[in-house]
């Protein structure tokens, strides 16, 4: 691949008291990264100064001003703000989330005018970035209305991959919005992404129940039966591969997991619970359904070890090449979508 050639990740930085200054830092201190791609951090200079000072790292970058300035095989720092910032890590601070969004919505501008190719985002903390100008539960919901496309909260490993029907919502409040509709849509997002994204030909995807034992025929809620069930036709109908609803405690632990493609669960803790059981710190998660590629680590701020130089970076490597390989596999498909005879000579 040339240089010119190399895929760009536009890195928001995170929150600043947290781990995610060190995790950009510890990741390209491995200079052999910078020949799948070329970084551009969205902090500042002095920021990012700071950071390689505390973290004693010999770490070298450019500092740009203007994204056209960027410089293939080094790490880019783009000034989205100059003044000092005052890092104390392991605290929540107001101030510190609005720098963390003041670099997601900056690296988000970039991406939707093609500036870079990639997003991947350091943790925030979802209490204090949160404003009059910035009101969302956390990054997936504001991609969602800045991109195109519906999103979906998809966290993968190479063994596993587990998607959303609902995700930042209250418990009380699963039932009420989940319709036929959203497990429908859903449903295509996963069989979608599972053939663009991760070039999977016929994907086989579970849908887990959303009461005890898939309500045990009504005896513990109604909505496996009047919901799940006649959607998982109709899908089915369409030529989807899914299957279900299964029970969610036995799923995982029965390792029934390894059968499919893809699971889709009904609320966040039933699908993240066991994903970040079996994968914690391998596990990435991805916004999928959106048309453009975002990823970010399986974990959050980690307040309790920021700033000790402890961080483990395997999620936020992991997260960086699962954002390079997505992009790849959509521009192979798209390539082979326009262009038919290639695609049979490669059957052939």
């Amino acid at each position: 691949m040339h240089k010119e050639e190399k895929i760009k990740v536009g890195i928001s930085i995170g929150d600043l008291n947290g781990i995610g200054g060190e995790l950009i830092i510890k990741t390209f201190e491995d200079s052999r990264v910078l020949d799948f791609c070329t970084p551009i951090v969205f902090a500042s200079a002095k920021t990012f100064t700071f950071l390689k000072k505390h973290f004693k790292s010999e770490i070298r970058f450019n500092g740009i001003y203007d994204l056209n300035k960027m410089v293939h095989g080094k790490i880019n720092v783009i000034n989205v703000w100059k003044e000092h910032v005052d890092i104390k890590f392991g605290v929540e601070d107001q101030k510190i989330g609005k720098y963390a969004i003041r670099s997601f919505t900056a690296a988000t501008k970039a991406l939707k005018e093609g500036k870079v190719d990639v997003l991947l985002t350091a943790p925030i903390n979802k209490h204090n970035i949160q404003s009059e100008d910035f009101n969302f539960p956390g990054h997936t919901d504001y991609l969602n209305q800045e991109l195109e496309g519906q999103s979906l909260m998809f966290m993968v490993t190479n063994s596993l991959k587990v998607g959303l029907l609902t995700d930042h919502i209250p418990v009380k409040d699963i039932a009420n919005n989940i319709t036929e509709d959203l497990i429908l849509s859903k449903i295509n997002t996963i069989n979608q992404t599972l053939v663009k994204d991760f070039a999977i030909r016929r994907p086989k995807i579970a849908l887990l129940g959303i009461n005890p034992h898939t309500g045990d025929n009504g005896v513990i809620g109604e909505e496996d039966d009047t919901l799940l069930r006649p959607a998982i036709k109709k899908a089915q109908d369409e030529g989807t591969l899914v299957f279900g609803p299964y029970s969610a405690d036995s799923f995982f632990g029965s390792d029934n997991y390894k059968n499919f493609d893809a699971v889709l669960a009904a609320y966040h803790d039933q699908g993240l619970i066991p994903f970040k059981t079996l994968s914690f710190g391998q596990g990435v998660n991805f916004t999928a359904g959106l048309n453009k590629v975002r990823t970010s680590p399986d974990h959050g701020t980690a307040y309790e070890i920021a700033g000790k130089g402890v961080a483990d970076i395997n999620s936020f490597k992991e997260a960086l090449f699962y954002g390079i390989q997505i992009y790849k596999n959509r521009q192979m498909y798209d390539d082979i979508s326009k262009n038919p005879l290639k695609k049979h000579r490669q059957k052939s």
